[in-house]
This record gives C-alpha cells, sequence and structure tokens, in this order.
C-alpha cells in the first residue's frame, strides 16, 4: 500500500507555523500586568473566540480546538495522529472505573479529547463486557476494576491503567512508520518511567512494585531504573549520567517541575528539524506538539500572573518554542 502523500499539508503547516509563538510573543506577554491583560492580548493575536468574558480555560481548550480541527482539514486518515491521545482514553476508562466503584455526581470528570467516546467507556464498565474496548485497554480495564473491587486500592488500579496507556502510546509510536512518531513514544514513555521511579524513591516503594510500573522502553533499562529506585536518589542519577537523558539529572535535583520543563524542551528541541521536512507526517505531528507546548506555556504564564508570581518564577517555568 502506498504512503499517503503530505506535500500539500506540510506546505499548509509551513504558513501555519508563521503564526505560532516566538520568545518575542511571550515576552510581550510577561509584559502585561495581570492575566485579564495576558487575554486581551491574546485575543489580539486571534486567540478565543474573540469574546471579552473569555476565561482562560475556554480560550486554551479553543485553541486546542482550533488545532485538531485545522489538521482535519488536511489529513484525510487522523488515526495516524491517535498516539497523542491515549492517555486520554485512558484517564477516561480510570474515571469511569472509579465512578463505577464509587459514584460521585456532578463533576465533569471525563476528557472529550479521545479516540473512544466516554459513553462506550463508561458503558464497558457498568455492563462489564470489555469487548467493547480494543483487546489491549480490554485486559487492562479488566484487571484494574477487578483489583479496585477486590482491594480497594485506588492506587493499584491507577498503576495498572498507566502502564497500560503507556504501553499503547510505545506500541503506536513503533508501528506508525514515522520517525518523529516513533521517537516521541519512545521520549513519552522513559520520561514517564525516570518520574516513577523518582517518585517510588522517595514513597519507599518496593522493588516488586516499581517493576510493575516501569513500562519496558529502548533507551531505558528498567531492570537498572528500578533497582536504583530502590537504592536512592543518587542512584536514580548515577544511571540517568549513563543514558540518553543525563541532561535530566541537573533538573530532577533542582524540582519535579525543572524535570517536566527539561522533558518538554527535549521534545521541542528534538522535533525543531520537521521544519525542513516537505512530505511526510513528521511536520504535521511536530506543528501539534508546538501548538500543545504553545497552550501548555500559555497557561503556566496566565496561572503566574493570576497568582501574583514574580516574573522570573514564571520564566524559569515557562517552556522553549518551536519557531
Amino acid at each position: 500500500m502506498a504512503k499517503p502523500d503530505y506535500i500539500y499539508a506540510a506546505a499548509r503547516i509551513r504558513a501555519k507555523e508563521l503564526s505560532c509563538f516566538s520568545t518575542s510573543t511571550l515576552e510581550q506577554l510577561m509584559a502585561c500586568k495581570s492575566d485579564e491583560e495576558c487575554l486581551r492580548l491574546l485575543g489580539e493575536k486571534g486567540w478565543g473566540d474573540g469574546s471579552a468574558r473569555q476565561t482562560p480555560e475556554s480560550l486554551l481548550e479553543q485553541e486546542r480546538n482550533k488545532t485538531w480541527d485545522q489538521l482535519r482539514e488536511l489529513v484525510e486518515d487522523m488515526h495516524i495522529f491517535d498516539v497523542f491521545l491515549y492517555a486520554n482514553d485512558y484517564h477516561n476508562l480510570k474515571a469511569a472505573i472509579k465512578e463505577n466503584y464509587a459514584p460521585s455526581h456532578g463533576a465533569d470528570i471525563y476528557n472529550p479529547n479521545g479516540t473512544i467516546d466516554p459513553t462506550l467507556l463508561r458503558q464497558a464498565v457498568e455492563s462489564h463486557d470489555f469487548s467493547l474496548l480494543p483487546p489491549a485497554m480490554a485486559d487492562a480495564a479488566e484487571e484494574a476494576l477487578s483489583t479496585l473491587r477486590e482491594t480497594g486500592d485506588g492506587q493499584l488500579c491507577d498503576i495498572i491503567l498507566d502502564h497500560a496507556a503507556l504501553r499503547a502510546v510505545a506500541d503506536a509510536g513503533k508501528a506508525s512508520g514515522s520517525e518523529l512518531l516513533a521517537f516521541y513514544a519512545e521520549h513519552t514513555v522513559a520520561c514517564a518511567d525516570i518520574k516513577i521511579a523518582v517518585r517510588c524513591q522517595r514513597t519507599g516503594k518496593s522493588l516488586a512494585f516499581v517493576q510493575r510500573a516501569l513500562v519496558p522502553c529502548d533507551t531505558l533499562d528498567v531492570s537498572q531504573l528500578a533497582q536504583a529506585s530502590v537504592e536512592s536518589f543518587d542512584a536514580i542519577c548515577d544511571y540517568l549520567a549513563r543514558t540518553d537523558y543525563e541532561g535530566a539529572v541537573e533538573a530532577l535535583s533542582h524540582s519535579a517541575s525543572a524535570f517536566e520543563r527539561w522533558c518538554d524542551n527535549r521534545l521541542i528541541q528534538k522535533i525543531q528539524p520537521q521544519k525542513y521536512e516537505t512530505s511526510s507526517i513528521g511536520p504535521l505531528a511536530a506543528w501539534l506538539l508546538a501548538r500543545e507546548n504553545e497552550i501548555k506555556t500559555v497557561r503556566i504564564l496566565l496561572s503566574g500572573k493570576r497568582n501574583g508570581l514574580s516574573d522570573d518564577a514564571i520564566r524559569e517555568r515557562l517552556r522553549e518554542m518551536y519557531v
């Protein structure tokens, strides 16, 4: 089967990249005195719907929807982008299982931006008929629901579903045939494994627990990472210093948020060569990631302004831009 031709779509994305935020745009936003002033400036730059009563969350959600709508105009088969949505599917599955176990009312706990309708997930859990779901997800759902009902251990339920979500991302990246999507999947799983190892070390989890939580990937030896996790934080850093994630050590030593920033910046740096590609899915996927990074950065900036953080405190949380 011939590969799709993305030449036209990539050319259109080149034009859209011109409207992406640069570092100078972030500085304009930083110069605003309040989050309300930031929202006005964002509106002038075409963000949101132009409403004077726009809230930060509605504006950011509209920008995310715009991004996906623009991709749908350019790409006939959107399944190539499912790798970016599996986390939302498993979040919704987790919500459905916990709602079934301990019903809650009034809160909107589902994310509409997934590959599976949340209503179907709720139906599968309520009927205990997981044949409605993809096989790998069905197995994880069965195990997670049974575990929660038998033990009442919500954390173990989370571990099962988070592990399955990362495996879905890893498998999709490898099956995509795209170098960029494969890198994204590997990066996502490896960074998640590092966070899990550090969290388990700080909470004193057993080796068996860590091994259950970590997801195999190509750029980390999860056996060594798990062993380091039950030894000490320094052991984790010593191991990472011998891997592709050496740069994470300094960030981890600073704070969890610094590590999150390092992960996001590493991804943006690695995808920047896609600006010069012309015929693959890479430029479109890179633009999607760039927009998600942009939206996340604006959210951080707006939150900082709203909570009265200093400019220095906000700047140290901002991500690198794609352009």
